[in-house]
């Protein structure tokens, strides 16, 4: 029966990770798990294709077939050819991998969509009448865990840990269920054909020793001892079969026989093992049956070596998939204690059973991470680790034994994580080290080859991640920093007037924004922005401004941080609002390249006698009109245009002054908040922030605020990529 799954993608980088994700989700729905590592490398690539070179959307359809699994991605670029690596592309990927993984691939073209199509033979499935080839199993989880564990890197199960396939080491190659199969036939027929009580195949590990690969007619839990290649004698290490009839033969006497035939098995040079055939009684073989032994070990290397290539090359995309998985896990996030954690929890438990993260900052190692397969011993390995000695400074990785100088109630509290055996990896990120990652198995548990050169690879990976995340939050820290001190530390209180402000800057904070606001009294002896009564002097006055700098970044900061501390330090001097913005449009323009273009809203408020309103005097220099809510939901626009600062020299501004009576609200804003976009529409558009205000008749300042600024977040989908600043006036 067919099934189909299909999702659509916008044309971002994330889309590619989400397309592996979809992809992984839908086949392990259809329980096709052994198809998952070249379907989703396969899609990677595909994906990668429709957002670095189609550029738009693009869709991934998965379809179950008979025999077949089909996956295609299609884009909205129909007339975009797929460039190939070394024939019209200089760089980027093509398909030549997706050609290597695939039964087969094809691409398709109609008016609207390009679409590229791969087939993986469905496993267990027979296509074409023919058995598909028997995939390998991937190697065993490690039993130490059954998984990351939710955590804070990543607030959902770890994608990774879907994918997370450890190549096999060389020396245990032959493990996968296949091999198994292959080997117990092959025993069998040894012992059919040479008449023979028991036969087995000896495996050679990477240390030397031999191994039992697979037995027919051996005692159940027969152990080899310390058997190992170097005991062989000369015909075994010349690739030649033997015939014993000698007990004291090492392998006779390790499988307790008193006749023994055997042959080599070898691959490219190399000696993989040992194919016996052993009986009870001397005697029983001869030169011909150690010719004829010969002659099938020769038939089992060629077919062991087949699996054994098999087995390599799907370890070798599931390590792929594994290292794209996690590469787009860790360039996810930006935070430095996720970031550390994340690391972690990649590492356990698919390569170690623990993980610590040490950070640098001083070329003296921190403990800052620790995880362990099992919780109930965390706490335990993290005393350990903080009372043991630091991973020395190293620049490549190596066995770790800190352990031994820890006291001697940490090793205690630890229980048998002390036997341990660990490995460090130095974190070294633009040429300098930044800290470092140990991990840890039981004693009895050594490290593969394999799992290290993993390990290796991610912790170059995670150096990088783990220094851009500091750098990140150093920058942001000192873009916090900057951007507060650009802001006034607090609001006065107004006789007579509610005050509220919003301010939210663009982005995620790494930049300083353009906008600002302040609100302030005015010193005593400054002249009024409009005439004013003596009582009025006598209950004082206070000023706000309201702008926006044209940019974002340093240079816009530094002219932010002109404009608002010159605002006050003028008005201390006595100046009118006019004479205010027309001193300070000559300070920018004496910036020279370094200044920037600034509107700017600037107006003084006066209490007006016996509590009745405030009247207040503005100067709008470019900047987006205010606005005034009367209490019968009328809105209107105040204040007269006037040139930008920073344009021309020798600009002359006015006031225009408004009455502010009890009820009646001023709102003023920034350009973020007018120029919010939807698509092709602005908020601002057919009077759409006067509309939103009519709404606001009766609300405080502060609800008003708080209506303009949902207003502005739930305009569009995306998040505003401008500043939003206002102030809102209410006469009380």
């Amino acid at each position: 029966m067919e099934q189909t799954a299909s999702a659509t993608f916008p044309s971002a980088s994330a889309s590619v990770a989400e397309a592996r994700r979809f992809v992984r989700r839908v086949l392990a729905d259809w329980d096709l798990e052994d198809a998952v590592d070249d379907a989703v490398l396969a899609t990677s690539e595909l994906a990668t294709n429709a957002v670095a070179y189609a550029g738009t959307s693009f869709e991934v359809s998965c379809r179950l077939l008979d025999g077949e699994i089909q996956v295609e991605v299609r884009d909205l670029h129909p007339t975009r050819t797929i460039p190939m690596p070394g024939v019209s592309a200089s760089s980027g990927r093509g398909l030549p991998s997706i050609a290597r993984l695939a039964a087969s691939w094809g691409v398709t073209y109609d008016r609207d969509a390009k679409g590229v199509w791969f087939r993986l033979p469905r496993p267990g499935a027979r296509v074409n009448g023919a058995s598909p080839r028997v995939p390998a199993d991937r190697p065993a989880p490690s039993p130490h865990g059954t998984g990351p564990a939710t955590g804070p890197a990543t607030g959902s199960a770890d994608p990774a840990a879907r994918s997370a396939v450890i190549a096999p080491a060389a020396d245990r190659i032959l493990r996968s269920p296949a091999a198994q199969e292959s080997l117990e036939t092959a025993v069998a027929t040894v012992r059919d054909v040479l008449d023979a009580d028991s036969a087995a195949v000896l495996l050679t590990e990477r240390d030397g020793r031999l191994v039992l690969g697979a037995a027919a007619g051996l005692p159940a839990g027969l152990s080899l001892g310390e058997l190992s290649v170097v005991n062989l004698g000369p015909d075994a290490r010349a690739g030649e079969p033997w015939v014993s009839t000698d007990a004291s033969d090492p392998i006779a006497a390790a499988l307790r026989a008193r006749s023994l035939a055997a042959a080599p098995l070898e691959a490219q040079g190399r000696l993989t093992g040992v194919v016996v055939a052993v009986a009870a009684e001397p005697g029983r073989f001869d030169d011909s049956a150690g010719a004829r032994l010969g002659r099938l070990a020769d038939e089992m290397s060629l077919s062991l070596e087949k699996a054994r290539i098999g087995e390599l090359e799907r370890s070798w995309r599931g390590w792929l998939s594994f290292v794209a998985e996690a590469s787009d896990l860790l360039a996810g996030t930006l935070d430095q204690e996720r970031t550390m954690a994340l690391v972690a929890q990649l590492m356990v438990p698919r390569l170690a059973t623990w993980c610590a993260v040490y950070t640098a900052s001083d070329e003296t190692p921190r403990l800052a991470y620790v995880w362990h397969a099992d919780e109930t011993r965390a706490d335990g390995l993290r005393e350990l680790l903080t009372r043991a000695e630091a991973p020395p400074p190293t620049d490549a990785p190596g066995p770790w034994g800190g352990f031994g100088d820890a006291p001697a109630e940490a090793r205690a509290a630890a229980g048998d994580t002390v036997t341990d055996q660990a490995y460090a990896f130095p974190l070294v990120a633009r040429g300098r080290r930044i800290g470092a990652i140990v991990i840890g198995r039981p004693g009895g548990d050594r490290f593969p080859r394999n799992a290290i050169e993993l390990a290796e690879e991610l912790s170059r990976r995670a150096a990088l991640a783990v220094d851009n995340a500091r750098l990140y939050s150093e920058q942001t820290a000192m873009s916090s920093a900057l951007q507060r001190s650009l802001l006034p530390p607090g609001i006065p209180e107004i006789p007579g007037m509610e005050t509220a402000v919003v301010y939210e800057p663009a982005g995620e904070g790494s930049e300083v924004g353009g906008d600002f606001y302040d609100v302030f009294e005015v010193g005593e002896g400054a002249a009024p922005a409009a005439p004013a009564t003596p009582a009025a002097d006598r209950r004082g006055r206070w000023r706000f401004a309201i702008g926006d700098v044209c940019g974002t970044g340093p240079q816009a900061a530094a002219v932010t941080g002109l404009a608002r501390h010159a605002l006050r330090i003028l008005a201390a001097e006595n100046l009118p609002v006019p004479d205010v913005l027309t001193r300070l449009n000559r300070l920018i323009l004496g910036e020279g390249e370094r200044g920037r273009l600034l509107t700017l809203l600037h107006g003084e408020i006066t209490p007006r006698p016996l509590r009745d309103g405030v009247t207040i005097g503005l100067t709008s220099a470019g900047h987006p009109p205010p606005l005034v809510l009367d209490p019968d939901g009328t809105v209107r626009e105040v204040a007269s245009p006037q040139p930008l600062l920073g344009v021309f020299d020798g600009v002359e501004f006015h006031t225009d002054t408004i009455e502010l009576r009890r009820g009646q609200v001023l709102l003023c804003v920034t350009d973020g908040v007018t120029e919010r976009r939807n698509g092709a529409r602005l908020l601002g558009d057919g009077h759409g922030l006067e509309r939103i205000l009519a709404g606001c008749t009766g609300l405080s300042a502060g609800a008003v605020a708080a209506r303009i600024q949902r207003a502005v977040r739930d305009f569009g989908p995306e998040p505003s990529n401008d500043d939003v600043a206002l102030i809102v006036l209410r006469a009380s």
